[in-house]
């Protein structure tokens, strides 16, 4: 029998859902999973009166099995916003079924809904698996940009 994909918008009540998939990549990436603080302010950014981003589930059979976080940059040289994708996930026992194309595909059309010229992402050097599937879809890797942070 085939299963039924779903990728659709996040909303308020799938807050538990959201974080359980924010947990499950910490776990993944091994990495601390958000403290109670961050979990919070997570909600508030995600579904409160000032969003700060974006989300979109993935759905096989009515169980969360993936999820995307995006948000809105700028880009003073094509004078056009751009989509950045801070997470991207499946979890790994769903992966290889067609889920994360269907959720990447889904933020693509975000992207285009909302003019954006470009969409932007940064993936671990260890991530094999993820650097294959975005090699795949003919996805530029950015060589002469270094990507720097600094935590506040």
């Amino acid at each position: 029998m085939k299963k039924r994909i779903v990728i659709r918008p996040a909303v308020k009540s799938d807050g538990k859902v959201l974080l359980s998939l924010i947990d499950a990549l910490a776990n993944f990436e091994k990495l601390k999973r958000p403290t109670q603080a961050a979990r919070k302010r997570l909600l508030r950014d995600a579904f409160g009166m000032r969003k700060r981003f974006d989300a979109l589930l993935a759905f096989v059979d009515n169980t969360a099995v993936g999820y995307a976080i995006f948000f809105e940059t700028y880009s003073s040289f094509l004078a056009l916003p751009t989509l950045y994708l801070e997470d991207v996930f499946i979890l790994p026992e769903y992966r290889g079924q067609g889920i994360g194309l269907k959720l990447f595909r889904a933020c693509l059309a975000e992207a285009k809904r909302c003019g954006c010229g470009r969409v932007e992402w940064i993936v671990l050097d260890w991530n094999k698996d993820a650097i294959r599937f975005y090699n795949k879809l003919k996805a530029r890797q950015m060589k002469e940009w270094l990507f720097y942070r600094l935590e506040l």
